[in-house]
């Protein structure tokens, strides 16, 4: 399969050429609301969005399963509903953690206050279900709705290990799963759904999109303990929200008991001190490198099922997303 260095997600794109002036239009046409106030927030949103990955995803596995046919509006449904999922946990995620910037510009919590970003985050799942049931594709909206049920349920395991210290590599991956793979494999599986794939093509899309997921999220966690003037975030910001992730899970497994149970009263510190003391035992133990070994196994088993699809430009677009998730700075 070729291997692309240095690819764009314009690269990835290039085969949906067509396509994406069809899905821009549709999605303004979701993010839209009668009162003028609401639709500028929406507006707002619309003009801030972040790089379109799980959309992409959706009309990549579309066209993979096409053969030549149109995507469709089945398509264009199913990868906006999906944007719109990802948006409003995105709006709600800001209110929950007290984020005033997404995307490089203030957040709608920052921008148009707490209260009215609930109600945003909360439109825009209603929208999910109006555009659903209006179109009368009853299977695309059922199969994305469970990616809405798993991210809450992620969200709720994640808070519970983070007050107790407790996280371990069985709930950490549970909880990246839920919060962050499920809606890349819904997305995946959704696109073959969208064009009438066989059942077990919609499997092999979703477990293709699994471990893309799971890889992605890993490369975030690596990311948080990057300088911030690569990523444009702060260092170890999740370490300061006393939260547990892979790269000092495999550090502390080499670690003796006394040793692993005091690095969790240190992230349980969050300070200065603490963070720098952490940082310096996952050098010491090589959590980076190690957890790095664990995303490229996740790509390699991704790559390796997009053998089992005769080539075209969609699946050389697919495996060049498994590139860019892996060689991604932010």
């Amino acid at each position: 399969m070729t291997h692309k260095t240095n690819v764009t997600l314009d690269d990835i794109k290039a085969p949906l050429a067509a396509e994406m002036a069809e899905y821009e239009l549709f999605l303004r046409n979701a993010l839209h609301s009668e009162s003028r106030y609401f639709d500028d927030i929406l507006k707002y949103i619309f003009d801030n969005r972040g790089k379109g990955v799980r959309p992409t995803l959706v009309m990549l596995f579309a066209g993979l399963h096409a053969a030549g046919r149109p995507l469709g509006k089945r398509t264009m449904l199913a990868a906006s509903l999906i944007e719109l999922i990802h948006t409003a946990s995105l709006v709600h995620d800001d209110v929950i953690d007290r984020a005033d910037i997404r995307h490089g510009q203030a957040s709608i919590n920052q921008k148009f206050g707490k209260r009215n970003a609930i109600l945003t985050g909360d439109f825009i799942l209603s929208r999910i279900f109006e555009l659903g049931m209006d179109s009368l594709e009853f299977d695309i909206l059922t199969y994305v709705s469970h990616s809405i049920k798993w991210l809450c349920e992620g969200e709720v395991i994640q808070d519970e290990q983070t007050k107790t210290l407790g996280m371990t590599h069985e709930s950490y991956f549970d909880i990246i799963e839920k919060k962050t793979a499920s809606l890349l494999a819904i997305s995946c599986g959704v696109g073959a759904l969208a064009v009438k794939a066989p059942a077990r093509e919609v499997d092999a899309a979703y477990e293709f999109g699994r471990n893309i997921g799971m890889a992605f999220q890993i490369k975030d966690d690596i990311l948080d303990y990057a300088v911030a003037d690569q990523t444009g975030k702060p260092m170890c910001a999740d370490l300061r929200e006393h939260k547990i992730t892979l790269p000092l899970l495999e550090a502390m497994m080499l670690m003796e008991p006394e040793e692993e149970t005091a690095t969790r009263a240190l992230v349980g510190r969050g300070d200065d001190e603490a963070i720098r003391e952490i940082h310096a035992k996952i050098v010491r133990y090589n959590g980076i490198e190690r957890a790095e070994k664990i995303m490229g196994d996740y790509l390699a088993a991704a790559k390796e099922a997009l053998t089992h699809y005769p080539d075209s430009a969609y699946r050389t677009s697919l495996g060049w997303m498994c590139d860019f998730l892996a060689a991604r700075k932010r």
